[in-house]
């Protein structure tokens, strides 16, 4: 069973209030129970557990009440895989106004778009939880715990400032240009000022380079928490796409930030499946960096790994079975469109984990079950092959790996190919090449310092990373999301794929929110 940090996240809900959409005051805020909630080190760590969980799940307990009566009932992670998604080549989605995707799989959203809404307000309601629990965390409000205690609240604080930061990157790689509110604004009828990504990404930049001294480092770090190599991952993605950004590249130091999170002492997994399977959590030993803890009993969630392994597999074919997945009955959500298995060289790479009984490769029609392959990377199997749980009662339970080293490698390469120093051709086609390995097998496919070019690595970046929610940010940073640069089937909602107006590179502020603060506006929607 997993040991996890969030069984006592309840605590928070009697910190926290939601607004409705429409409402000027649009952000959750403090309550006066914050005097009552904390008083005792534990309840620090059940309300940083609330803050964790906030990724995952939709509210309460199971099937409690939801956070947020301004969103549709969507979790954290179900909104981020979307949004990142499902308007790439690695997506097909199947139900498209069931669900709601039309926009999205067709770069064709607005701001009315419930899962662009969704997205935004889960992003703010985090953010607010952080705000809301650094409030209560000052060296002066603290000092009436022990001394040991006192410690243990410095790093829960590091890791709050470390979430809100996620957070922020997050909205800004989304939504560019954004609300700005922290824990030293008024918790009631505040209008956020509008800020630019040039300062959002200063601030991120700050906050992260000031709080790893009081992180955890990957030795003591317990699971299912933030380390310092988190940290480090994230401001390695941050300088990564600083050109995307503010226009400015720091290809230097995102070397310098992967170094960094080389030196604490990751190693790639031997078994490529097994990072995304039942009994992933024992892969934060090695190769996984930042997971969030998904448990069918502790931390039960129908977003985020659920959504994705159940959403996998088919409901209408006769061929693939749910149960070798580990899943009671298949949601069909999603495909594969002809791209990404293209991109593999054939059945040597390991990391090509698709169902192809019954299917074509191409797709005629998006929406057809039959069109496209099915992804088979994620599982609820533990590694003995057997089902961890009742995925119709629980969901699945299947960590959501976030951050982990072989996107490090990848980076790390990238940001060498663009220019960055710090490091050698050598040393970094020794990092590729242990990639290059465990999918092959051995070194059969190593590739020279030669090889190692911008258009390798942005499809080797799909072979080893699909469906893990970074497909978007990559498309845009090589300048080919929304660009007749590189077109895949169905992009902007025709077979052959077109290109759209650049202004589906950044998802608009929704429009409830531009209602309810004049601070804020949309450029080009």
């Amino acid at each position: 069973m997993k040991k996890i940090l969030y069984t006592a996240f309840y605590f928070c809900s009697a910190l926290l209030l939601s607004s409705c959409i429409g409402d000027l005051d649009q952000y959750p805020h403090e309550d006066e129970t914050s005097s009552t909630i904390y008083t005792s080190a534990d309840n620090y760590k059940a309300v940083l557990g609330k803050i964790y969980a906030a990724m995952v799940t939709t509210g309460q307990e199971k099937s409690g009440d939801p956070d947020l009566s301004s969103n549709s009932g969507q979790d954290y992670m179900r909104c981020f895989f979307n949004l990142q998604e499902c308007g790439t080549d690695e997506v097909a989605s199947t139900w498209l106004s069931g669900d709601n995707v039309t926009g999205l799989t067709y770069l064709s959203w607005d701001a009315n778009d419930p899962w662009v809404s969704d997205m935004y307000y889960r992003i703010y309601y985090n953010i607010a939880l952080c705000n809301e629990f650094l409030r209560n965390t000052t060296d002066e409000t603290i000092a009436r715990f022990t001394e040991q205690e006192q410690t243990e609240i410095r790093h829960y604080r590091a890791e709050a400032r470390f979430m809100r930061a996620l957070f922020y990157y997050h909205a800004m790689d989304l939504f560019r240009n954004i609300p700005f509110v922290t824990e030293n604004d008024p918790t009631v009828g505040y209008l956020p000022p509008r800020y630019t990504a040039a300062q959002v990404f200063s601030y991120i930049e700050s906050e992260l380079t000031s709080i790893t001294g009081d992180m955890l480092d990957k030795a003591d770090c317990p699971y299912g928490r933030a380390s310092q190599g988190a940290a480090y991952t994230l401001l390695a993605k941050l300088y990564l796409n600083a050109e995307v950004y503010i226009n400015t590249p720091k290809y230097t130091e995102c070397i310098s930030a992967c170094k960094e999170v080389i030196k604490q002492g990751y190693s790639l997994e031997d078994d490529y499946s097994k990072l995304f399977n039942a009994d992933n959590d024992k892969r934060t030993a090695n190769e996984i960096i930042f997971t969030l803890p998904v448990d069918a009993t502790h931390t039960v969630s129908w977003g985020s790994s659920t959504y994705i392994v159940c959403g996998a597999v088919s409901n209408t074919s006769d061929l693939q079975k749910p149960e070798d997945y580990g899943v009671k009955s298949g949601w069909g959500m999603f495909r594969v469109r002809g791209e990404i298995p293209s991109l593999f060289t054939g059945e040597e790479d390991k990391r090509a984990m698709f169902f192809t009984d019954g299917q074509t490769l191409n797709l005629d029609k998006i929406d057809d079950q039959s069109n496209g392959y099915f992804v088979e990377k994620w599982t609820n199997l533990t590694d003995a092959g057997e089902t961890a749980s009742n995925t119709a009662d629980g969901g699945v339970n299947t960590d959501y790996p976030l951050f982990r080293l072989a996107d490090v490698y990848l980076m790390m390469a990238e940001a060498f190919v663009r220019g960055g120093s710090g490091t050698t051709s050598t040393e970094v086609a020794g990092y590729i090449n242990q990639i290059q390995e465990r999918a092959y097998g051995d070194d059969s496919n190593n590739k020279e310092e030669g090889q190692i070019t911008l258009s390798f690595i942005l499809d080797e970046r799909a072979r080893e990373l699909y469906w893990e929610g970074h497909r978007r940010t990559d498309l845009i940073r090589y300048g080919v999301f929304t660009t007749n640069g590189y077109l895949w089937q169905w992009k902007g909602g025709v077979k052959e794929g077109t290109a759209v107006n650049s202004r589906y590179n950044i998802y608009p502020i929704p429009t409830t929110e531009l209602t309810a603060n004049p601070n804020l506006y949309n450029e080009n929607y």
